[in-house]
C-alpha cells in the first residue's frame, strides 16, 4: 500500500522494526537488570530502586504468587494502584509469573470495579489501601479470593502515611509481608512467547461498559521497538530521566515505561500529579529529559510560578498524547522551554501509538505526526474503501502493536475490525503533505477529558438512573484545562424539582470523577430524528 510517511522518515527512521526482538516483556526488563543492574531505575518520594533491587523484589512477588496461590500462566491478576514503587514491582511480578495484568484505575467507584474484575474473571487484586473502601462494596459479586493490599511506601521499605485497609476486607495481605515470605521461595520461570496475554487495558464502551482491549507480549515489544525508531534522540541508553506523572494504569505511561526501561532510563513517579506542588518539588532538580503527559499537565506545569525553579539543562522532549495539544498550551510550552510539544496519537487498542512528530519536526503542526515504522494506516469511508487522496476517513490500521481484540466480545470485535484485519479506530482524519495524520473529527461520540477516553452512553445512563429526570443526552464540549468536558442536557419528569446540583451529586456516586459531567442544560425536549434517535450531533454544534 501507499505509505507517504515513509519518504518524510529520511535515513534515522527504519521503514520497519522487528517485533520479535523479545520473547516477552519480561526478558525486555531482564535483558536492562543484567545492563544496567546497578542503575537507577525509579525514583519516588525521593528514593531511588535500582534496576537489581527492583528485579529481586518482583521475583519475590512473582514466587509468593506461584507457591502461595497457584497464579500460573494465563491466570488474571488486577493490579490498582498509583504510580508508586509498588507497581512495577508488581507488575514485573505478575508478568513474570506468566500471568495477564488487569490495569484498573484506582479511582473507580464500586460499579466500574465490579464489571471490570468479573469481566476479566480476577480471582487475585493488589490494590491500593486507599482504594479498598470501593472494593469493599463489591468484593461479595466477584470471584476474587486474594487481596494484597499496597502503602504508599511499600517496596522501597520506607514507612509512609498510607490509608487503612478498609475492616470490611478480611484475610487480606500486606505487599511488604508478601515481599519478605517470597524472597524465602522458589520461583518457577515461565517461558513466554510473544503470543501470551499481557495485559487487559479495559476502555470506554458504547453500551456504558468498558471493553477489555487483551494486549499480548508481541504487542509491547513491538511498540517499544516502534517508539525507539522514531525518538532515537530520546532514547539513549543510561542518559534518559523520564517524568513518570501519567497514570501507570492508562496504557500511555505503561507503553513508555517498559519502552525507557528497556535503555536504562530513570522513571520518576509521581504519586499525585494534581498537587502542583509536590509535582515540581519531585521534579525541579532531577535535570530530566523527557516528560510525556496530556495538555491538561503540561498547562498546569506552564502556569505554575514555580516553573522557573525547574532545571532544565537536560530536557529533551515533551511528549503529548491522550488528547489533542491544544496551540496555547505548545506555544506557552514553546516560550519556557524552548520546544513545542510533540504530540502523538493511539488508542488502548493499539498498544497504544500509532503516529508521533518527530524530533526534527520543531513548529506545532496541530497534527499527530507520521504512522509507526511497520504500521499500515489508511483513511476509510463508511463502506470500509479507502477514501480519495486529500480527504477525509476513518483511520484504520493494521501492525504488531494492535491487540488481539476484545476479551469475550465478538460483537464489538467484528464491528471493530475490517475482513482483512484492520483496526477502525472512530477518529478521522486527513494525510497531509509527507504523510502526517492530521485528525478532523471523531466518528464514535466519544469525549476525551484530560487524555480519558469517556463514551456519552455510560454517562446517559448514569443520569437518567437519578431521580426525576425522564431522558438526557451528553455531549463533549471544548474545556480550556481538560481539552473537552462533559455537558448533558436533562428533561426532567413532568412535576419533578430536580437540581444541577443533585444531579452531579448523583454521578459522584457511581462515576469515576474525570466522568462526572461539568455542567448540566435542563431542556423541555430534546432533537431527534424521525426514528426518535437523539441527535447528539446538534446538540454539540448548538453548545
Amino acid at each position: 500500500m501507499n505509505k507517504p510517511w515513509i519518504a518524510t522518515y529520511g535515513e534515522s527512521i527504519p521503514s520497519e522494526i522487528d517485533p520479535d526482538i523479545y520473547p516477552s516483556v519480561p526478558a525486555i526488563f531482564q535483558t536492562a537488570v543484567e545492563a544496567y543492574g546497578n542503575k537507577p531505575a525509579f525514583e519516588c518520594f525521593g528514593q531511588v530502586m535500582t534496576y537489581s533491587e527492583i528485579d529481586e523484589a518482583a521475583s519475590s512477588f512473582a514466587a509468593w504468587l506461584q507457591n502461595k496461590h497457584g497464579v500460573k500462566r494465563g491466570d488474571r491478576v488486577a493490579l490498582m494502584c498509583p504510580n508508586i514503587f509498588a507497581f512495577p514491582i508488581a507488575m514485573h511480578g505478575i508478568i513474570r509469573a506468566g500471568a495477564a495484568q488487569v490495569n484498573v484505575n484506582p479511582l473507580y467507584t464500586p460499579r466500574e470495579l465490579a464489571h471490570q474484575l468479573n469481566d476479566a474473571g480476577v480471582e487475585t487484586i493488589v490494590i491500593f489501601s486507599g482504594s479498598t473502601p470501593v472494593l469493599a462494596e463489591i468484593i461479595a459479586d466477584t470471584n476474587v479470593k486474594t487481596v494484597v493490599t499496597v502503602d504508599l511506601g511499600d517496596g522501597a521499605g520506607l514507612d509512609i502515611p498510607s490509608p487503612a485497609v478498609d475492616e470490611r476486607l478480611t484475610g487480606t495481605f500486606r505487599f511488604a509481608d508478601v515481599l519478605r515470605e517470597g524472597g524465602g521461595l522458589p520461583f518457577e520461570p515461565v517461558e513466554l512467547t510473544g503470543e501470551d496475554i499481557l495485559f487487559f487495558q479495559y476502555t470506554g464502551g458504547t453500551t456504558g461498559l468498558s471493553k477489555g482491549a487483551v494486549l499480548t507480549h508481541r504487542n509491547l515489544v513491538a511498540n517499544t521497538e516502534q517508539i525507539k525508531a522514531m525518538l532515537p534522540e530520546a532514547q539513549v541508553p543510561e542518559k534518559e530521566v523520564v517524568v513518570m506523572a501519567l497514570p501507570l494504569y492508562h496504557i500511555f505511561g505503561l507503553m513508555l515505561m517498559v519502552a525507557y526501561s528497556a535503555i536504562g532510563a530513570k522513571s520518576i513517579l509521581i504519586p499525585n500529579p494534581r498537587d502542583m506542588d509536590g509535582f515540581v518539588d519531585a521534579i525541579k532538580g532531577s535535570k530530566f529529559s523527557v516528560i510525556p503527559g496530556v495538555n491538561t499537565l503540561f498547562q498546569g506545569l506552564a502556569m505554575h510560578p514555580r516553573f522557573g525553579e525547574i532545571d532544565l539543562s537536560n530536557y529533551k522532549l515533551a511528549i503529548g498524547g491522550g488528547a489533542a495539544v491544544i496551540q496555547a498550551t505548545s506555544e506557552k510550552w514553546h516560550a519556557l522551554t524552548g520546544h513545542h510539544i510533540k504530540e502523538g496519537y493511539g488508542l488502548s487498542e493499539t498498544s497504544p501509538l500509532l503516529s508521533i512528530n518527530t524530533m526534527n519536526v520543531t513548529g506545532f503542526t496541530g497534527t499527530c505526526g507520521l504512522p509507526v515504522p511497520s504500521t499500515e494506516v489508511r483513511l476509510l469511508d463508511d463502506e470500509g474503501n479507502d477514501v480519495p487522496e486529500g480527504e477525509a476517513g476513518e483511520i484504520s490500521a493494521r501492525g504488531p502493536q494492535i491487540m488481539r481484540g476484545y476479551w469475550n466480545n465478538d460483537a464489538a470485535n467484528k464491528a471493530s475490525f475490517t475482513e482483512d484485519g484492520f483496526f477502525r479506530t472512530g477518529d478521522v482524519a486527513i494525510f497531509v503533505e509527507g504523510g502526517f495524520v492530521k485528525i478532523v473529527d471523531r466518528k464514535k461520540d466519544m469525549v476525551i477529558v484530560s487524555g480519558f477516553n469517556v463514551f456519552p452512553n455510560e454517562i446517559e445512563a448514569t443520569v437518567t438512573a437519578c431521580e426525576g429526570v425522564a431522558e438526557c443526552a451528553c455531549v463533549g464540549v471544548p474545556h480550556e484545562k481538560t481539552g473537552e468536558a462533559l455537558r448533558v442536557f436533562v428533561v426532567k419528569i413532568d412535576g419533578a424539582d430536580v437540581t444541577e446540583d443533585q444531579i452531579i451529586a448523583h454521578c459522584r456516586k457511581y462515576l469515576t470523577s474525570y466522568k462526572v459531567p461539568k455542567q448540566i442544560v435542563f431542556l423541555d425536549a430534546l432533537p431527534k430524528s424521525n426514528v426518535g434517535k437523539i441527535l447528539r450531533r446538534e446538540l454539540r454544534d448548538n453548545a
